[in-house]
């Protein structure tokens, strides 16, 4: 497995593309910014076949310090679930 940075994922889109770099790094930027925007402001995004991007709050709970032993409180957060999409599915686990 490799990762793929944003820098590559912009070079493959503006070659795919016939566009120039300097064109496509301003567009995917501001897509991340307005998901990130989204997000914070507690909406959910729904890309169809991609997936969707929803805010939730962990609740607070008891955790064990494994060190210790000692319990712990681990307080809530806001976190991002994201839940795979149809296609996106297809595609990563293939049907047998």
């Amino acid at each position: 497995m490799s990762t793929i940075t944003k820098k590559e994922l912009i070079d493959r889109i503006a070659e795919k593309t016939n566009t120039k770099r300097l064109v496509v790094k301003p567009v995917i930027q501001s897509f991340l910014d307005e998901i990130i925007r989204e997000l914070a402001n507690n909406n959910r995004l729904e890309f169809r076949d991609f997936g969707v991007f929803e805010p939730r709050v962990r609740a607070f709970r008891r955790a064990r310090n494994p060190k210790t032993q000692q319990e712990v409180g681990v307080p809530s957060a806001r976190v991002v679930r994201f839940k795979v999409g149809r296609l996106m599915k297809q595609k990563i686990s293939p049907a047998k």
